[in-house]
């Protein structure tokens, strides 16, 4: 059966027209399809941490230094106060900026000549402490434990320390940096807005007299001014 000519036109119009509307080139929406995600794991990441992670917390600290070494003879524990602002990347990891200080009793022994002198004094210490924070993985813990917030943490500091001395006009005042390593956990309070931490952290210093086993030039220490430092720190923190 043979089609008119126009009859035949219009059938070839509606093909031309089928084939248009399936073209997959013309099917693509960059606007509708564009995704800044090139995985949804990414975009998963992303909206968790929008919704139950942290920008950054504020607390304040209050513990106990305690000493190593000889520090551990000739410096007394002590309370320490201190102030901390944690910047968090993920959920994972966070950047920490600590600043704590406290005053420890000092005494220590000379020898002269046979005869013995005993100082006695206060020692300030005070630190700057930039540390990274990671979070460990709790998906695989019982709820209790999960709700701890258990973290490691690394980093390093400037160790400030100024001595006052009974019977010495003047004091003397040095400073040094170190390593910090240390641990702790997170218990959320009211309802995720504010947080109670307990941290433990140990500092490894080197101060410039540590090899020095004379004062003033003539009076031998009976024992060199060495050691480390460790601290124990309640921290109340609000989150944001």
């Amino acid at each position: 059966m043979l089609l008119a000519p126009q009859a035949y036109a219009q059938s070839s119009d509606q093909k031309h027209y089928l084939i248009a509307q399936s073209d997959p080139d013309e099917a693509f929406d960059p606007f509708s399809d564009y995704s800044e995600f090139d995985e949804d794991s990414d975009e998963e990441a992303d909206v968790n941490f929008f919704r139950n992670g942290r920008f950054f917390t504020v607390g304040l600290a209050g513990g106990y230094t305690g000493f190593t070494g000889n520090f551990a003879d000739q410096y007394s524990a002590a309370p320490s106060f201190g102030l901390f602002l944690s910047y968090f990347f993920d959920l994972r990891l966070a950047l920490t900026l600590g600043f704590q200080t406290g005053d420890h009793a000092v005494k220590f022994s000379t020898l002269n000549a046979g005869n013995v002198t005993n100082y006695t004094g206060n020692v300030s210490l005070t630190s700057i402490n930039f540390d990274l924070k990671y979070y460990l993985n709790t998906q695989n813990v019982t709820r209790g434990l999960a709700d701890l917030n258990p973290y490691i943490l690394g980093g390093l500091g400037q160790f400030y320390r100024t001595y006052t001395i009974s019977g010495i006009d003047s004091y003397s005042r040095d400073s040094t940096m170190g390593f910090d390593i240390g641990a702790g956990v997170e218990i959320p309070l009211m309802r995720k807005k504010a947080y109670l931490g307990l941290q433990a952290a140990y500092h490894y210093v080197n101060f410039s007299d540590e090899n020095k086993s004379y004062v003033q030039g003539t009076e031998k220490l009976e024992k060199n001014l060495s050691g480390d430092f460790y601290d124990f720190t309640f921290i109340l923190g609000m989150n944001f």
